[in-house]
């Protein structure tokens, strides 16, 4: 019962903030970054403890993202305005796909034979799958969301075979948030094209 409750206060409280974080995420506010720095922090520890060294590592990476995904949304748009939503490119999704398969790959066999991680290329490849999702969110591309799907699904088993059984749930919360987070930003990239129509 205590295993199903969770691990730790530690753990609940990387899940609150996590939710927090993507729900905010889609709804374009920009308070989903600080969020986001404070979870990824908390997560540091909660995966390194059960042994998901990709997804601990994954966490150190995030926070450097959101800081920077953070101006991005402030000032990377036209002329140093704020982003909008667009669709993603064809060359980001060839340097994507290229990116997760080589991360994989790599730190997936690098992990097998050097540590004692738990599932050494499923934790390489939601490692990867996250880091592209992240990216393209960092950008407003639209499909970040058909990424982190994807990423969702795979990481709720896993972190159940972790006992990580709050955070599983986050995760299968996520999906639905994801599919949120899609029709959001499809409505915003709509509104925003129709806007500039009428410019």
């Amino acid at each position: 019962m205590t295993a199903a409750l969770g691990n730790s206060p530690l753990e609940w409280l990387a899940v609150l903030t996590g939710f927090a974080c993507v729900w905010l995420a889609a709804r374009e506010s920009l308070w989903n970054f600080p969020v986001a720095i404070f979870s990824c922090a908390l997560y540091i520890v909660v995966y390194y403890r059960a042994q998901l060294y990709s997804d601990s590592l994954l966490q150190t990476m995030f926070i450097v993202l959101s800081l920077y995904g953070w101006y991005e949304w402030l000032y990377g748009g036209r002329s140093k305005t704020a982003l909008v939503v667009s669709r993603t490119r064809g060359v980001e999704w060839v340097v994507c796909a290229a990116f997760v398969g080589a991360f994989t790959l790599g730190f997936g066999y690098y992990l097998q034979k050097h540590t004692d991680a738990a599932l050494p290329h499923w934790d390489s490849f939601t490692t990867a799958g996250s880091l592209a999702a992240q990216y393209l969110l960092m950008r407003k591309r639209l499909e970040n969301w058909w990424l982190w799907i994807v990423v969702d699904v795979i990481y709720v088993p896993i972190l159940w075979y972790k006992q990580l059984y709050p955070t599983s749930a986050l995760y299968a919360l996520y999906l639905g948030l994801a599919v949120y987070g899609y029709l959001e930003w499809r409505k915003s990239m709509k509104s925003e094209v129709g806007a500039m129509k009428h410019a």
